[in-house]
């Protein structure tokens, strides 16, 4: 991109302008005129509600020579200065006057500011590869006419204004119609919280052997007589945060990947205390100690799989079922991991519970696949079924 100018400027300076309405000049170039930008500013309302809706349209404005019109709709909030700011863009549906756009979730406060009787613009065009859209044509609404979408079909006049001035017969360029429109509420973190939904916070840490020798200051589980090791350092940063909303601050700790005594069998979800019928630990204090001392009991080894630990989890929290309970898995690790099919199988299972995982990442190892968990660009699939929602976060550490 081309760079234009630049401006600096305090909040402060926005709100204190005349209807918190600043304009600034562009500097960056030197010996040019970047011309100027302006900021208005305007207090969000409270409003949490979002709404869902989907739209279509019929008999649109042909616009392309070669081809029918390539629709999409570009919705505007008015501003408190009778300006307009763009909220939000649909899709654009190829070739056809006849277009149905898929439906969208916006915030009440994006889409009005929570006032339901602002209107709201709504233009239609059509796309072109070169960036200089078709202006098919406009109609607005508001918040409060769209919410009858819940119980009846509305239907809009797309409007040309130019084509309205010179052609004495023209009705319009189509219509677009509301085809589904529900409002809901959306509630915050501290919201639950204050509702009463208790946090239960879990951690599993990888007992792999690409870890190095705990007796080798190299190794990640370095036992520092004067100093946390890295795994020590992860787990009191995030646990530290999260004990705070667990009442009871017992917390059950695990390790995988290590053989395990008396038998020296593998295991992928062994307590920390080496307690198979109670694996809480009393605080994040409790949880490091019983860290310390599974490493100088256990052997590490491999592989690096998750889904056992996951589906533990999961399976304790499928069993609340109103609200009052949400687990946290705090997954600290060094890798690559070993089992990644069944690891997606298992978060997509998760995905409907009442459940989020964080996943610390520490050494200098190539993370990618955790970056695939963590589901930001592409949701989590795992035999052809989408995670419903995204309940997965990586983080390197530090």
């Amino acid at each position: 991109q081309d760079f234009l100018g630049q401006a600096f400027c305090t909040l402060g300076e926005v709100i204190g302008s005349p209807r918190s309405r600043l304009e600034k000049p562009l500097t960056g170039i030197p010996g040019k005129k970047c011309g100027t930008i302006i900021l208005s500013a305007e207090e969000l309302s409270n409003c949490r509600d979002i709404v869902t809706m989907q739209l279509c349209a019929n008999k649109l404005d042909k616009k392309d020579f070669f081809g029918k019109s390539d629709p999409f709709l570009v919705f505007y909030r008015s501003n408190e200065d009778g300006t307009f700011t763009i909220c939000h863009k649909t899709e654009v549906v190829k070739n056809t006057l006849n277009p149905v756009w898929q439906p969208f979730t916006i915030p009440v406060r994006a889409l009005c500011n929570g006032d339901y009787d602002r209107t709201v613009k709504v233009d239609v065009y059509d796309w072109d590869r070169g960036g200089s859209h078709d202006f098919i044509g406009e109609f607005t609404t508001s918040y409060r006419e769209l919410s009858r979408g819940q119980s009846q079909f509305s239907v809009y006049e797309v409007l040309n204004p130019k084509k309205k001035c010179k052609k004495k017969k023209y009705i319009n360029s189509g219509t677009v119609t509301l085809l589904s429109f529900k409002a809901e509420s959306e509630y915050t973190f501290v919201d639950y919280i204050k509702g009463g939904t208790q946090l239960n916070f879990t951690v599993a840490i990888d007992f792999t052997a690409s870890n190095g020798n705990p007796s080798q200051p190299t190794s990640l589980h370095y036992m520092n007589p004067y100093q946390l090791n890295a795994y020590g350092m992860a787990l009191k940063a995030v646990g530290e945060i999260i004990q705070d909303y667990d009442s009871d601050k017992l917390f059950p700790a695990y390790g995988f990947g290590a053989k395990i005594p008396p038998d020296g069998k593998i295991s992928h979800e062994f307590p920390l205390n080496g307690d198979m019928e109670n694996p809480n630990c009393v605080g994040i204090q409790g949880v490091l100690e019983a860290y310390f001392k599974s490493l100088r009991t256990v052997q590490l080894y491999g592989p690096t799989n998750f889904a056992s630990v996951i589906n533990q989890v999961a399976s304790n929290a499928g069993s609340v079922t109103d609200g009052s309970q949400y687990y946290v898995l705090l997954i600290i690790t060094d890798g690559v991991i070993s089992d990644m099919a069944q690891t997606k199988e298992a978060i997509v299972n998760a995905s409907s519970l009442p459940l989020s995982i964080i996943i610390v990442g520490v050494g200098p190892a190539e993370f990618d696949a955790m970056e695939e968990l963590d589901g930001d660009e592409v949701r989590v699939s795992s035999r052809g079924k989408f995670a419903e929602r995204d309940i997965v976060q990586f983080v390197p550490f530090p």
